[in-house]
């Protein structure tokens, strides 16, 4: 965990979100600047600034985590959906903890 990251303060519950599921290692919640009409996050209980960052250690969690998007998006009502992993400021990343954005249903 990181005191000062945005995603460990919800992880741990001292910010609140409108989650879609949690286990052991995950957290999904939706996404506070939905890009589509169905956008959440699926977020590593782990703090891991980027996907960059991921080395065979992570392997089994970064399965996990994909495996979970077909899983979540169909429980969202999704058939058809996209995935990204921004990594980097270069590459879009805003909160310095890995995660998945999955979106689809169309535009808002």
């Amino acid at each position: 965990m990181s005191a000062d990251c945005i995603f460990c303060k919800i992880v741990s519950g001292v910010i609140p979100a409108n989650k879609i599921y949690e286990d052991e290692d995950f957290i999904a919640f939706h996404d506070i600047k939905p890009m589509a009409k169905i956008h959440f996050l699926i977020v590593p209980k782990l703090h891991v600034e980027t996907l960059k960052e991921c080395d065979a250690s992570h392997q089994k969690l970064l399965g996990k985590m994909l495996l979970l998007v077909p899983k979540l998006a169909a429980e969202q009502g999704l058939v058809g959906f996209k995935t990204l992993i921004n990594t980097g400021r270069e590459g879009g990343q805003e909160v310095f903890h890995l995660h998945t954005h999955v979106f689809g249903g169309g535009t808002l």
